[in-house]
């Protein structure tokens, strides 16, 4: 152990090198502040009505030097919390600085190593076993710009200098002590080994990386996004990313991590989100059981497109023409309709089925008709028993209009070949005025089946409109009308992340797939935690969407979060009903005991509240309250607000943590799920510091054994 005197010097030294970093930076600023300068100067005008040809290459000019300027400052200005974290010392006595930003000199040597760079590679792979040459790691902590503590490891005891000081004993576990707040924290000065061999992998294929909680999936996740952007930067920032979670509550806990780590050119999306780019809305409404299960199974692509080719109207229709009456019976129709719909999207399909109608006639009219007449297609449709049935027999179609069929169990049943309890189900659940993130897949998955519906052939372009913010140009609404000819179009990227994604349904693995076709993936979930009551139907759709494409796995064996006392407790609970399930090595013991409490059922939310409140008094982060949803807003009720308090349903706080939890009712949670046992392991592994559960009247029997 180091002496006062050594720590100081140790640290003055370090921060005299941050210094001259920081220099270094505010220089790129002041230089990105006169690109900035430079871009407005490139072309000025104060014309209003036209712009010269000659004047195009200036404005193209400033616009490229103005995006250029943004990127950069944008990249200078991020939140970045030491921005120097990390020093290696190697056998051969050089030395690197890592940390969030490349950082070089005038003369372009480097003062600081971008941690995603493959010379990073040392600080988070290197072992005493492994040592990659390297002599010291050292951590390096900052507040802001001054250096508060460091932290040295040491990986070649026999070739350490005599002069070489070592400092404190574990970075890892000050950072996995510090206080949780309403954000998500990186890891990128304390990834371990197991992890970055993870977040470096290559990006073909799919990654797929397991782990039980609390082993950093998600913030391992967010890491390799970050890397595969400086590695690969023009592939992934040209086609994009998409960042998948399991709800909104998640999204917003992890949306600082990756600008923290430099990176703002990825989108992120709860998977109720994922379809807003078709449909234009979203959901964060989720269902409760039975009706999550209906919704979420493969067998309702079935049922949707049997929804989509039944017709209210099923009869013959007879049409005059030239004088004379020409029908087509109505199984003539259902077999013209049923041959256009296996070829073309329903709103694609009606203008096939019109012609299939026309030709019928025509042949029927042979030798009573003009058949050769060229109007003689016109003359059909404009007639006015054809232009009425029509309509009725194929109307143009939003996704909405035909999920909302199953609003009627006698359709459900008799079309969609429900049985009676899940048309009942569905019946009841389906509310257009509040489609549930189940919905939204199966919206998506009306869309494609559809398809948009074509503009009318004299339909006029838009060119200007008071109620527009900008203007239409007939160029732009031609451009539009062929893009919609081909079918649905969505939103697609080179490269998504799915989290949690043991709890996707297979209608939701379908709907990002779209997302996808031809992307790289990187999918991170743990079995034991799905809250699917068969596992081994989206274990099915994932397999189906991997096909025989490369494929990679990562298991994360250690859990940083959990407190040694509250993994034991939640890994013997687990074990009762998943024995196999893959429980993570806590690495770490705060001494603190779970507290398994009860309370009377009459007060119980008062009780709640009251150690809700204790507990906020003795930790420093935050405070979650995980509840069955049909408590929640009592419990909101009868708690203070406090920013650092959370009351949320088990599904809600999956991926999240906090430095204290309750779990109320754990037998009810259990009895509302057909997960059971699974949801409840999510709520007992929340904590990073204290749990405390809280049984109603009685002790619950899901502690049985446990004690």
């Amino acid at each position: 152990m180091a002496s006062k005197s050594s720590l100081e010097r140790e640290l003055q030294s370090e921060q005299a090198y941050v210094d001259v970093v920081v220099s270094q930076l505010r220089s790129a600023e002041s230089s990105a502040q006169s690109l900035v300068a430079e871009s407005r100067a490139r072309y000025s005008s104060h014309r209003e009505s036209w712009v010269r040809e000659e004047d195009l290459t200036a404005l193209f000019e400033r616009d490229a030097f103005a995006y250029l300027a943004a990127r950069r400052m944008a990249s200078l200005h991020g939140e970045h919390e030491g921005l120097v974290f990390g020093r290696l010392d190697f056998l051969d006595q050089d030395k690197r600085y890592i940390g969030r930003l490349g950082v070089r000199t005038d003369d372009y040597e480097p003062l600081v190593i971008d941690w995603r760079a493959q010379a990073a590679e040392p600080f988070y792979r290197a072992t005493p076993n492994q040592p990659m040459d390297v002599v010291r790691r050292r951590v390096i902590s900052s507040r802001d710009d001054k250096v508060t503590s460091i932290e040295d490891d040491v990986l070649m005891p026999q070739a350490i200098p005599s002069d070489m000081v070592v400092i404190g004993d574990g970075a890892l576990m000050h950072a996995l002590q510090r206080a949780r707040g309403g954000q998500m924290h990186d890891i990128v000065a304390t990834i371990q080994a197991e992890q970055d061999e993870a977040i470096r992998a290559p990006y073909q294929g799919f990654t797929i990386i397991s782990g039980g909680p609390g082993t950093g999936k998600t913030v391992v996740g967010l890491h390799r996004i970050a890397f595969l952007l400086y590695t690969y930067r023009r592939r992934f920032s040209n086609g994009g990313i998409l960042v998948i979670g399991p709800s909104s509550i998640f999204m917003e806990y992890i949306k600082a991590v990756l600008p923290s780590l430099g990176e703002d050119a990825v989108e992120l999306k709860s998977v109720g989100q994922v379809g807003d780019d078709v449909l234009g809305f979203g959901s964060t409404a989720r269902d409760l059981e039975p009706a999550w299960t209906y919704k979420g199974e493969q067998a309702m692509t079935q049922v949707l497109r049997r929804l989509v080719e039944h017709s209210a109207v099923n009869r013959s229709v007879t049409v005059m023409v030239q004088g004379e009456p020409l029908t087509i019976t109505a199984d003539q129709l259902a077999r013209i309709r049923h041959s256009c719909l296996t070829q073309q999207a329903y709103n694609q399909a009606r203008a096939s089925a019109e012609k299939r109608i026309v030709e019928h006639l025509r042949e029927q009219g042979e030798g009573l008709i003009d058949t050769e007449d060229p109007e003689l297609a016109e003359q059909i449709q404009d007639s006015w028993a054809y232009r009425s049935f029509i309509d009725q027999w194929w109307p143009m179609l939003e996704p909405g209009e035909v999920l909302a069929r199953l609003r009627d169990p006698r359709l459900g049943r008799d079309v969609g070949q429900l049985s009676p309890e899940q048309a009942d189900v569905l019946s009841r659940t389906i509310d257009p005025q509040h489609w549930t993130i189940a919905d939204i897949a199966l919206l998506d998955e009306l869309a494609v089946i559809l398809g948009p519906v074509p503009l009318a052939a004299d339909a006029e372009p838009e060119v200007w409109s008071n109620s527009m913010k900008e203007i239409v140009s007939i160029s732009d609404r031609l451009t539009d009308t062929r893009e919609l000819a081909t079918g649905v179009i969505h939103s697609t990227y080179a490269h998504i992340l799915v989290d949690e994604a043991q709890d996707l349904t297979p209608m939701q693995w379908r709907m990002i797939h779209r997302r996808g076709p031809n992307a790289s993936w990187t999918i991170l979930g743990d079995p034991a935690q799905s809250s699917w009551h068969d596992r081994s139907e989206p274990a099915r759709a994932l397999r189906h969407l991997i096909g025989s494409r490369q494929q990679r796995t990562f298991h994360l064996s250690t859990n940083y979060r959990s407190p040694k006392e509250v993994h034991d407790l939640a890994a013997k609970y687990i074990r009762r009903t998943e024995p196999d399930a893959s429980i993570p090595q806590a690495v770490r013991a705060t001494g603190i005991q779970p507290e398994l409490l009860v309370a009377p059922s009459a007060t119980a939310d008062q009780f709640v509240a009251a150690r809700a409140a204790d507990l906020l008094q003795s930790v420093e982060g935050t405070v979650g309250v995980i509840a069955d949803p049909s408590r929640i807003a009592a419990l909101a009720s009868a708690s203070a607000p406090d920013p650092r308090l959370q009351i949320l349903d088990p599904w809600s706080a999956k991926g999240l943590e906090f430095d204290a939890v309750i779990v109320v009712d754990p037998d009810q949670i259990v009895a509302e799920s057909p997960s059971g046992a699974r949801v409840l392991y999510v709520g007992l592994t929340r904590p990073t510091q204290r749990l405390v559960t809280i049984d109603l009247d009685h002790e619950g029997q899901w502690r049985q054994g446990l004690i």
